[in-house]
Parts: C-alpha cells; sequence; structure tokens
C-alpha cells in the first residue's frame, strides 16, 4: 500500500476504489488541525452573531433607544444571515468551502472592528445586518468543508468539535461582552469580541489544511431553484422547518429581553452578571450530547414533545419574582430549546440526503436563524406593551404552535404506518 494512502486513512488500510481513502481521519497531520480550525471558526462566527445581546440594557440607555429598538441590533445581525446564507452555499460550491469560510471570516471581523465606532442606533443597526450576511459564509460551507476532508466514519466527531466552537462562541461572547460593558461601556465591549474574533480567523487561516477533495460545480440557478423547490414541497421537511423556526423564536425572545428584566428591580443585577447568565447554554451543551440517546428511546416526535414541555415549564416559572426561579426557568427553556434544535437540525439532513441535502440544511438555517429575527424583535415589543408576562404569552404560543405542527405529524405518521 503506498505511504501517501496510509498515511491518510491513519494508518488504516481501505480499498483503493474507496473514496473515502484518502480523507483525513484520527493521527493524520491535518485532522486535528481541521477540527481546532472549524472549532475557532465556531467560535468566532457565533460569538460576534450575538455580541450586542447581553448589552441591550446598555445600549438602550447609552442610545436613547426603546427594547424593541435596540433589540434589531441583534435581530438585523441574523436577519442578514437568514438571508445570505442559501447563495453563498450555492458560491461555496464554485469557489472552495476554505476560500468562502477564509472571506466569511475576514469581511465579518473587519466588520466587528468597526462597528464600535456607530454613532447611532440606525448605523449599529445597518453595520451588523451586514455582518450577520458575512457571518452566514460559515455555516454555509463549514459542514461540507468537513464532509469533503474528512472520512465518513469521523465525520460526527468533527461535526461535534465544530458545533462545541459555536456553543462556547455564543456563550463566551455575551459573558465576555457583558464584564467588559459593566467596567468599560458597550463600545468596549463590542471591541472586545472583535480582537478574540481576530485571534480566531486567524486561527483558521493557519491551521485550516487545504482542501484536497473539492470539486468545483459550476453555478447553475435553475438546478438550485428546481432542489430547493422540491425541499419546499416536501410536508416532512416543512414541518421541521416550522419546528425549527417556532424553538427559535421562544429561544431569541427569551435570552434577547431577558437583560431588562434582571437588571430593573426586584433583580437589579449589574451589566456583567446579566451577561453571565448566559453560562446556562452549558446545559444546552449537555443536552445537545444526549439528545441522541433521547432521540433513540423516545423517537423523533417524543423527543420533540419533551423539549417543547420542557421549554413550556421554564417560561412559566420564569414568571416569578425569585431570581432562583428565573434561572430555573431559562436551565429549562435552554435545554427544551436545544433538544428541539437537535432533533429537528439532524432529521433534515437524514430525510433530504443525496445531492440536496447541502440546500436542505441551508433552508433550515433560514427557518432556524427567521425565528431566531422574529423572537428578538416580536419578543422586544412584546416587553414594551406588556412586560415579561407578555413575553412569556409570546414564547408559549410558539410552544403551542410547535405541539400543533408534532401533533399533525404524528397523525399523518399513524394511518402511513397503518398502510404500511
Amino acid at each position: 500500500m503506498p505511504a501517501d494512502t496510509r498515511a491518510s486513512t491513519g494508518g488504516v488500510d481501505a480499498s483503493p476504489g474507496d473514496p473515502d481513502a484518502t480523507k483525513l481521519s484520527p493521527g493524520d497531520p491535518g485532522h486535528g488541525r481541521m477540527r481546532m480550525a472549524l472549532f475557532a471558526a465556531g467560535l468566532s462566527t457565533f460569538a460576534l452573531l450575538y455580541s450586542t445581546q447581553a448589552m441591550l440594557p446598555e445600549i438602550s440607555h447609552d442610545l436613547g433607544a426603546a427594547p424593541d429598538r435596540a433589540s434589531w441590533t441583534v435581530s438585523g445581525a441574523t436577519v442578514g444571515l437568514a438571508v445570505a446564507v442559501l447563495p453563498l452555499a450555492a458560491l461555496s460550491e464554485r469557489f472552495g468551502r476554505r476560500r468562502m469560510l477564509t472571506a466569511a471570516l475576514a469581511a465579518a471581523v473587519a466588520l466587528a472592528l468597526v462597528i464600535p465606532l456607530a454613532p447611532n442606533l440606525g448605523t449599529l443597526v445597518a453595520l451588523r445586518t451586514l455582518q450577520g450576511a458575512a457571518v452566514a459564509g460559515v455555516p454555509a460551507s463549514a459542514m461540507a468543508y468537513l464532509a469533503d476532508e474528512v472520512r465518513a466514519r469521523h465525520l460526527v466527531g468533527a461535526v461535534g468539535l465544530f458545533v462545541a466552537g459555536n456553543s462556547v462562541g455564543g456563550m463566551s461572547g455575551r459573558i465576555l461582552t457583558g464584564w467588559v460593558t459593566q467596567v468599560w461601556g458597550w463600545r468596549a465591549g463590542l471591541l472586545a469580541v472583535a480582537l478574540t474574533s481576530l485571534l480566531c480567523a486567524v486561527a483558521f487561516r493557519l491551521l485550516a489544511p487545504p482542501a484536497r477533495h473539492f470539486t468545483p460545480a459550476s453555478l447553475r440557478p435553475r438546478a438550485v431553484a428546481r432542489t430547493v423547490g422540491g425541499h419546499l414541497r416536501n410536508a416532512l421537511l416543512l414541518r421541521l422547518y416550522a419546528i425549527g423556526l417556532l424553538f427559535m423564536t421562544v429561544f431569541g425572545a427569551v435570552y434577547t429581553v431577558i437583560g431588562y428584566r434582571l437588571v430593573a428591580a426586584p433583580f437589579g443585577l449589574s451589566q456583567g452578571l446579566v451577561g453571565s447568565i448566559f453560562v446556562i447554554y452549558l446545559a444546552g451543551t449537555a443536552v445537545s450530547a444526549t439528545a441522541g440517546r433521547l432521540n433513540a428511546r423516545l423517537g423523533r416526535r417524543g423527543t420533540l414533545y419533551v423539549g417543547i414541555a420542557l421549554a413550556s415549564a421554564g417560561l412559566l416559572l420564569t414568571l416569578a419574582d425569585r431570581l432562583l426561579a428565573v434561572v430555573a426557568g431559562l436551565v429549562l427553556i435552554t435545554a427544551g430549546f436545544f433538544a428541539g434544535h437537535a432533533v429537528a437540525s439532524g432529521a433534515v439532513s437524514r430525510t433530504a440526503g443525496g445531492a440536496g441535502a447541502a440546500q436542505a440544511s441551508a433552508l433550515y438555517q433560514m427557518a432556524y436563524y427567521t425565528g431566531s429575527s422574529a423572537g428578538g424583535a416580536l419578543g422586544a415589543l412584546a416587553f414594551a406593551a406588556g412586560g415579561w408576562e407578555a413575553t412569556v404569552a409570546l414564547g408559549l404560543g410558539a410552544m403551542a404552535a410547535a405541539g400543533g405542527v408534532t401533533l399533525y405529524g404524528t397523525r399523518q405518521a399513524v394511518p402511513a404506518a397503518a398502510r404500511g
């Protein structure tokens, strides 16, 4: 067996005709670099995407903006991502995953360095929307880059580290901005995230191995449109997209508005402590790791019902005026969200399969981030109109809708099973 083939498979013999034979495996020099590069990309992406969320009360105070207006610094970024993710996924098929990831990180970090200088809320929202569109190149390309370069049986572990980077970035970015904002103000908080993300982008570029298995595809808008149209006519995929949107509506509403609730009476928490609340994301990371076992035991719809029940119970708990109850409620909401998201996103790839999986995944991300945008904007409007109780009512309505979609799917499956 040639030395290069042995090296690329970690010393494990592979059939010469195996298309996986020359891809990366644990023990290969490039495998560890690939995993750490994608971890850095994921960390940078989600630290940037939600960088203003923990500091919204400070932005409102400094710029004289009501919560429903300030919330667009978060919702604008997720709108930008939702709009751009599908076109950038198509461009990555033509120009390469590694090139797209590098360009996306460079553009997002460049904007991050300018954003702290925004003179007013309108400029801040516009720059954040552009940043969300730039960030979209990472989720549009990362999974395909890993699938191109890593052997199939080792792909789950590589994807898991990228998702962990997302989670750590989303959590640490909010905590960092919370404490820096408390001491030096929200502009310094954004600059701290920008510099951290710059280091991550440099690390990605230095660590990411060159693509060896990417084959450029021609840009064929009609072919892409046919594939996307087929997905949008698939009833199961539409239900999964709706479930992802509804779960993210709750999550976006709660975490966009919770800072305003916690800095006010009766809690009166500092900006740093509000940012630290996002350590609760670790509960979501733990749930994501066990979602596969829960799905194996209860099935997809059973796990979705559990996620809906957890999130709904958590929403009700947060109505209490005791900090411990609010924190416990946030833990349940986070656990329920990650359970629902893990099941829905995993089912999308399995349902689509084949060459259309990338577009199916991009459509899910569009729905998911549309839910984030809607949740942040509507949650802040509800809070301005009726306080935290109105935000909770919005969340419970979204969970009731998710339950209805899941129940409809259950009833559709029963006759199908009977016919089989």
